[in-house]
């Protein structure tokens, strides 16, 4: 199991929010964690000199790409990139020097799960440099894929073979509990397990982490065969838990 950090953007600024509280139609309700006073490409830096690779940049709504292509630059091959990524733009954030470019929404029509365009993007950017993003909420006792800012619940549920189907498209799944995201409160152990238990490839867990011991929970929880992103609760992004011994554990663990 490793340890991917995350660079998530609002408006040009290193943000960590609540999961889910990212409207449209609704600018005040947002819930923000934090607000960092260090730009993207510092903590890109601070990643970069670490070696941890395989991490992700975020764009939540617009105003965020002069950050966004700073980071990537600023750690070629290390990062992934997502937020409003299609065919028509991938190339270029490749190119800024994103290892792979993440997707969700775009490969949607009317909440159902597009196959043509699942194809299109695979083949655009190679299922090489492909991520798709399945983060979920649940409803009853499934988890399903929301798109749209995590607001708009797909018919499509995270199961075997879900994970298995979508498999031939891309390299990795990452998959934010959205119910959880940003809260500290503990992770969604149910979610994890099937990852761990039914994920062909690779893929990242994010939502919930409140202290240094959810690493090797998380790490049994997932059969040490899902990594982990840890946003608000690090203490580079005002949380408590301290970001050099996750550094530390990842260097004892991966």
């Amino acid at each position: 199991m490793r340890f991917r950090p995350c660079i998530d953007l609002h408006e040009g600024n290193v943000v960590q929010i609540v999961g889910g509280s990212l409207l449209d139609h609704n600018r005040s309700a947002l819930e923000t964690n934090f607000i960092g006073s260090e730009s993207a490409e510092d903590y890109a830096n601070r990643y970069r000199d670490d070696g941890l690779v395989g991490g992700h940049v975020i764009s939540l709504g617009t105003g965020n790409r002069e950050a966004a292509i700073s980071a990537l630059n600023t750690f070629p091959g290390g990062m992934q990139y997502g937020g409003g990524v299609n065919p028509d733009n991938a190339g270029e954030f490749i190119n800024a020097g994103a290892s792979h470019v993440i997707v969700t929404t775009w490969v949607f029509t009317e909440n159902r799960l597009s196959e043509e365009k699942l194809r299109s993007m695979s083949e655009s950017v190679g299922r090489d440099k492909l991520v798709l993003d399945l983060s979920c909420r649940k409803k009853g006792d499934d988890f399903y894929i929301v798109t749209n800012r995590w607001q708009t619940f797909t018919e499509e549920k995270v199961n075997p073979a879900l994970l298995e189907r979508l498999s031939e498209y891309c390299d990795e799944y990452l998959v934010h509990g959205v119910d959880v995201e940003g809260k500290r409160q503990g992770i969604q152990e149910d979610l994890i397990r099937i990852l761990g238990e039914h994920s062909p490839i690779p893929v990242t867990y994010a939502g919930g982490v409140h202290n240094l011991s959810d690493l090797d929970y998380v790490k049994s929880l997932g059969r040490d065969r899902v990594d982990l992103t840890i946003g608000s609760a690090l203490d580079i992004f005002g949380g408590k838990v301290p970001y050099r011994s996750v550094v530390e554990w990842t260097k004892n663990n991966s």
